[in-house]
């Protein structure tokens, strides 16, 4: 009798998934987390969190003057008490967003 042939298991490529909906966050299927193909300026969500650069540059402008850069494999904790907004300064940003559980 033949064995059944187990699934073979795919990979979520999340810089593409991004792209499919540029400039609207993509929510990922059971958890907290949301990518994002930065089109413009975003006005971020009063959620806490990390805002993870998947590919591209992105700037994090921040309240006082300051503001955060962030290349690929770089993140920065947003918390829900600190407004931010986000904009690409190269063609192609994506941005994972991981927000807190609670």
């Amino acid at each position: 009798m033949p064995r059944e042939r187990a699934a073979i298991p795919q990979a979520l490529h999340l810089t593409r998934l991004a792209q499919s909906s540029p400039g609207q966050w993509v929510g990922l299927p059971g958890g907290e987390l949301r990518v994002l193909n930065l089109s413009g300026k975003l006005t971020g969500d009063a959620v806490t969190g990390w805002l993870i650069c998947l590919n591209g540059e992105a700037v994090v402008d921040l309240p006082q003057n300051n503001f955060v850069r962030l290349r690929p494999g770089e993140c920065y904790r947003v918390t829900a008490n600190e407004a931010w907004t986000a904009f690409d300064t190269k063609e192609g940003s994506v941005l994972l967003l991981s927000v807190d559980a609670g």
